[in-house]
């Protein structure tokens, strides 16, 4: 049977794991701004009781916040993936889960080679009260015959207390739990396959899984027939087998606007360590890196410049000195004095597989060494957390940008 480990209001859950004087608080994870607003990213059940809702800007519910002394936590992801990653280690180390593997920065799946629907539930919740006891995070499970119906289990398992954070969904119970979940629930259906599957008919998952199956490949191609398999009980998703991205990319929206080049350099070069980590973890080599920047353009009142650039490696490489160098070339090309900055971003393109990969002439042993030191830097990294070992350049490049 496949298994599904979904974690409970995962950002909130963090804020409370690493602070315990939050618990039992209602708790609000939000971003930030240069004005003091942001929105309402992930919350706790305490917080979702006052009426608080993800995507709310928070000056539409500072009265909430400040008359139910709702705790305000700024958003860490890189915390977030230090303790998803400990989530992974804890249970591959207890060995009970078999090609567990971590989906999102806070969904896992894996498989228990059992049929008993009592066995499941009992080894399923030593996992889950496994990962409680070691990271503090609180999860919900699902048992099934496939992933999607997995995860299906697990919708059950988090909104009905009566599971007690896990579902064993059995085929007997299959049409049941499908007869009763709104078909944009499914895993996969998005906004856009929600609007086109309501008007074929398919309003619940079962609407879906006992349709025609020539009507489904021919509505949603392979996609779409992969999930309608999965959800008749037929697994056909293989996630040890993730298709290789074609590029890498870091950018992100800064809290505070940038106008000195060494602090925009720094936030840069913290993209391309997380980037190359990123590329190695899928046993790639890229053969470019590029590069943009721009201003605030809801900022009249500033100077506007937005631009980008581009270099070529002479060979595909996943070595994070040499993507370093590179961008900082770009950063310094890039840069305008007298302009402040809002938005930049790293790309890796032209990927490739490194199996395979053959040494060229000029391979020195120096670019052994460092292979060696990047294998070192990402297992301890991913040991004790991100920025355990950094590379020069990027030292502060998680640190926060000055307000202006």
């Amino acid at each position: 049977m496949f298994l599904h480990i979904d974690c409970n209001s995962y950002f909130a859950s963090c804020e409370i794991a690493t602070n315990p004087s939050l618990e039992g608080k209602p708790v609000v994870v939000c971003s930030n701004d240069e004005g003091g607003g942001g929105i309402v990213l992930a919350l706790n059940a305490e917080a979702k009781a006052l009426g608080l809702k993800r995507g709310r800007p928070l000056f539409q519910v500072r009265d909430i916040l400040k008359n139910n002394h709702v705790e305000l936590c700024v958003a860490d992801h890189k915390k977030y993936h230090r303790i998803s990653r400990q989530i992974m280690d804890c249970v591959r180390q207890q060995d009970i889960v078999l090609n567990f593997v971590q989906y999102s920065v806070d969904e896992f799946f894996g498989e228990l080679p059992l049929d008993n629907p009592d066995e499941l539930r009992r080894y399923t919740a030593l996992v889950r009260d496994h990962i409680t006891q070691t990271t503090h995070i609180p999860v919900g499970c699902g048992c099934a015959s496939s992933y999607t119906l997995a995860k299906v289990a697990t919708y059950y398992a988090k909104r009905y207390k009566g599971y007690d954070g896990i579902c064993v969904l059995t085929d007997d119970k299959r049409e049941k739990a499908l007869s009763l979940l709104p078909v944009e629930e499914v895993w996969g259906v998005g906004r856009k396959l929600r609007v086109k599957l309501r008007a074929e008919g398919f309003n619940t998952a079962l609407d879906f899984a006992n349709a025609d199956e020539r009507r489904i490949k021919e509505l949603l191609g392979t996609p779409g027939y992969r999930t309608y398999l999965e959800l008749n009980g037929h697994p056909c998703i293989d996630l040890d087998r993730s298709e290789q991205q074609g590029t890498i990319s870091r950018s992100r929206t800064f809290a505070y606007m940038i106008e000195d080049k060494e602090a925009l350099k720094e936030q840069i070069l913290g993209f391309v360590t997380d980037c190359a980590f990123r590329l190695r973890q899928q046993k790639s080599l890229c053969s470019s890196i590029s590069c943009f920047v721009a201003t605030n353009r809801h900022r009249s009142d500033l100077l506007q410049y937005s631009n980008g650039a581009t270099i070529r490696f002479p060979a595909p490489t996943c070595d994070t000195t040499i993507m370093v160098k590179a961008a900082t070339k770009l950063v310094n090309g890039l840069y305008r004095p007298g302009y402040k900055f809002k938005q930049a971003g790293i790309t890796l393109g032209d990927i490739s597989a490194s199996e395979g990969q053959q040494l060229d002439l000029f391979t020195s042993e120096e670019d052994a060494k460092r292979q060696r030191l990047m294998k070192v830097a990402d297992l301890i990294n991913s040991k004790f957390g991100a920025d355990t070992v950094d590379f020069g350049g990027t030292l502060n490049s998680h640190k926060r940008p000055s307000k202006e």
